[in-house]
């Protein structure tokens, strides 16, 4: 017998309502602001059906005092409670082991499921309708398109597998949505870096799509064996999640490819992707609603503020839909760029997570933007992490700081050009490359960890 996957699927919907490639860019890219929102407002009411029939979204909705037929469209959405991981983790914990979010029932049996990377904390449990997860796989492969992954393309992947969602996800949206190959290398501890290098030149790799710590590591691998990045390995484009990475840098270690960024997390897919202007990550205003959120009120910030993501997903109406999710990443809505020729919005990418971030004496510093900081130093390695100490009431921050050479001037050097982009002053300790490691597990996660918190 086979599985009713791909009828649920629906591939001919996912084409017409959810385009890739030219049929993207001739049609919902070119769409007014007025008939965007009409299409918003009827997909969101397919969603906001399927929501109050979810365990999770009714207990939550009630108790904030909402009842069926007191959110009419979009403009009520800001009424809805949002929730966050926590809230997820907690309704696992209520109702283990999958929690009550997910809505699975004899209408909505089959399911994709993965995880989390656990990255801030016990892995969350993801759950995939055959149509909500073609459709994500879809949007993704529709940033790869506009960036330029074309028939032949060999796309090596330094994405985790596991139970993980992520190489798995990307491996489906290349596969049933491009023509090009994919090489599953996964992360350093999947297949050593050695390894990879190897796999790349005998393969011809000419695309990697992965996280920007382990593709900047990459780079450096192919110089320690010998060879040439952009010539013994034809690399012509990368895409990844950048955030606020220095592009040139990454450019320049791989030989000149392209560097192109996207953002999402396991639970919406892409939310956002550059495209060949590099002028922003355009938001798929077609699939997602993105709202920008206080960190501390949670209230609605206006365009050009910035804030948390919270997403509200437009094709999500079988299993697990998403109303209102703050992914506690930060960004800033951008207004679009007609002459791209793409009609949505924008966001610069990835700017810091807010239950990530550190204040000192009263300066917000997250320690995910201090890469982007250290790339154009040419005595850095560009691998770091933050140790947070606490003394007494005073909570300080020490940088530890790969660097290729040792100076008596090399550590204020970096100490001033850190207080100039950070606003406050840190201290910095300075380690030989490769140092760092350990402690980032750069090597084996997708996320490499950037901040210790050693306080008591």
């Amino acid at each position: 017998m086979v599985s009713r996957y791909f009828q649920e699927a629906d591939p001919a919907r996912i084409a017409a309502e959810y385009p890739v490639g030219d049929a993207f860019l001739d049609g919902p890219a070119k769409l007014s602001r007025d008939m965007l929102r009409a299409l918003q407002e009827e997909r969101f009411e397919a969603v906001m059906q399927r929501a109050w029939q979810v365990p999770f979204y009714k207990r939550r909705w009630s108790a904030a005092g909402i009842e069926t037929g007191d959110i009419k469209g979009l403009d009520d959405l800001a009424k809805l409670p949002s929730f966050s991981k926590t809230d997820l983790m907690e309704s696992v914990d209520a109702y283990p082991p999958f929690g009550d979010y997910h809505g699975r029932d004899d209408e909505f049996p089959h399911a994709v499921f993965h995880t989390t990377s656990g990255t801030t904390g016990t892995p969350q449990p993801l759950f995939f309708g055959p149509f909500d997860r073609e459709v994500q796989n879809a949007l993704l492969a529709r940033g790869y398109l506009l960036q330029g992954m074309r028939q032949g393309d060999v796309v090596h992947s330094v994405y985790g597998y596991g139970m993980v969602n992520g190489g798995h996800y990307v491996r489906e949206a290349v596969a049933h949505f491009t023509e090009a190959m994919y090489v599953p290398a996964g992360t350093g501890r999947d297949t050593p870096t050695v390894q990879q290098v190897e796999a790349m030149q005998r393969y011809g790799a000419t695309a990697i799509v992965g996280f920007a710590d382990y593709i900047k590591r990459l780079a450096e691998a192919v110089v320690e064996a010998g060879l040439k990045p952009g010539v013994d390995i034809p690399l012509r484009m990368i895409s990844g999640h950048i955030g606020q990475e220095d592009k040139q840098a990454i450019s320049d270690a791989w030989g000149g490819a392209a560097v192109y960024d996207w953002y999402g997390v396991g639970d919406t897919g892409v939310i956002a992707a550059e495209g060949p202007s590099q002028n922003g990550l355009y938001i798929w205003e077609d699939a997602q609603i993105l709202e920008i959120l206080d960190a501390e009120t949670g209230a609605v910030l206006p365009d050009g503020h910035a804030g948390d993501m919270c997403a509200t997903c437009l094709f999500k109406t079988g299993v697990y839909p998403i109303v209102r999710f703050d992914t506690k990443d930060v960004s800033t809505v951008l207004p679009s760029d007609p002459a791209s020729g793409i009609n949505f919005r924008r966001i610069p990418g990835f700017q810091g997570r807010s239950d990530n971030m550190v204040k000192l004496r009263g300066i917000n510093v997250y320690p995910t933007a201090i890469g982007a900081m250290l790339d154009p130093h040419p005595a850095t390695t560009g691998e770091y992490y933050c140790r947070l100490t606490r003394d007494g009431a005073r909570d300080e921050l020490t940088v530890v700081i790969e660097v290729r050479e040792q100076g008596l001037a090399l550590q204020p050097d970096l100490s001033g050009l850190l207080k100039r982009g950070l606003g406050v002053e840190v201290f910095v300790e300075l380690a030989i490359p490769g140092a760092t490691a350990s402690a980032t597990q750069v090597e084996s996660r997708q996320k490499p960890i950037r901040l210790i918190d050693e306080r008591a």
